[in-house]
């Protein structure tokens, strides 16, 4: 248990960050152009988490967003760093918990982290943007709750819920299928109790 926040900062984790804040960058980037219904903008964050710990995929999230929001002069991105952050957080936790293990376990990851993007994102909805996300498609469905009457705290939620848990859920699978293709000499890189420093 004592190792779950423990952060092993040798060369292959301060190379792994910029290469997951790029992996962000594209996928949220592709995501945008095409107006996909998921965001995509975390399975660099999610690689981080599980190769790194909590920390390095909480770094990964919130830089992401904060290098998207000012070199796209997206206000929104900025403002959602906490969510990314979030994210990394948590999957990196469970991760460190054995959760990335088989892909049954890897799912549960994903609603893991699908749950601290919708509890993060949620009340940042109502206090800046009315409850919207941003998102063409759980934009569409909060409109629908609100010509419904329905409160708009629960508009807000079911439009993250819509985008956020898919989302995750797509993440994770394609995180999980990654890792499992990488070879243990380099996944030890990363091992919080490893000695191991070198590839060769």
């Amino acid at each position: 248990m004592k190792t779950i926040f423990k952060t092993k900062l040798n060369t292959a984790t301060i190379v792994l960050i910029p290469a997951c804040i790029g992996i962000n960058y594209l996928g949220k980037l592709f995501a945008s152009l095409l107006k996909l219904p998921l965001w995509l903008d975390s399975i660099g964050t999610c690689i981080g988490a599980c190769l790194g710990g909590p920390i390095i995929g909480a770094i990964c999230g919130a830089a992401n967003n904060l290098i998207y929001g000012l070199t796209t002069g997206d206000n929104i991105t900025l403002i959602y760093a906490l969510t990314s952050l979030g994210i990394g957080f948590v999957v990196g936790i469970l991760a460190r918990l054995g959760f990335m293990t088989s892909f049954p376990k890897a799912l549960i990851c994903a609603c893991g982290g699908g749950i601290a993007a919708v509890v993060i994102s949620t009340p940042l909805n109502i206090l800046f943007w009315g409850g919207t996300t941003g998102n063409f498609w759980g934009d569409a469905l909060f409109a629908a709750t609100q010509a419904a009457g329905m409160p708009v705290a629960v508009g807000s939620l079911l439009d993250e819920l819509v985008v956020d848990v898919p989302d995750k859920l797509l993440t994770l699978i394609i995180v999980y299928l990654i890792l499992k293709g990488l070879p243990k000499k380099l996944t030890a890189l990363y091992d919080a109790n490893a000695k191991i420093e070198r590839l060769d």
